[in-house]
């Protein structure tokens, strides 16, 4: 079964929809991307913290909501851990919002979508 794209030309509103869909998922993107940049950026300066503190030393690590008593010999290889995983998540998310908004580019110039912005520059000319 053909796609839907494929067996009509699309409709002026249909086309403007997919350009605002994609949008808004480069926006969601986006604020994913701020939020895990902010928890890595955490996690690397407890981890510059804990790094000079004698490996015996009490550390307090939040669990869930709970805070735990570990040392710091127990917690610093976790937090390593997670701000590796977070170094991961954030260059996957980068690939993906590139991708995305490559694939919104090359919409809006397939269909010549002009943004309210760009048409009252050309209005000024």
């Amino acid at each position: 079964m053909a796609s839907p794209a494929t067996d009509a030309p699309l409709s002026q509103q249909e086309i403007l929809n997919t350009y605002r869909q994609m949008q808004s998922e480069m926006q969601s993107l986006i604020q994913q991307l701020t939020k895990f940049e902010m928890e890595r950026n955490e996690h690397a300066l407890v981890e510059e913290t804990l790094e000079p503190l004698d490996p015996d030393r009490r550390a307090f690590r939040l669990v869930g909501g709970v805070l735990v008593e570990r040392t710091v010999r127990e917690v610093l290889p976790t937090v390593k851990e997670h701000r590796t995983n977070l170094d991961a998540l954030v260059q996957n998310l980068k690939e993906n919002l590139d991708s995305k908004q490559k694939e919104a580019a090359a919409w809006k110039a397939k269909y010549n979508i002009k943004t309210q912005e760009e048409v009252d520059a050309a209005n000024r000319k």
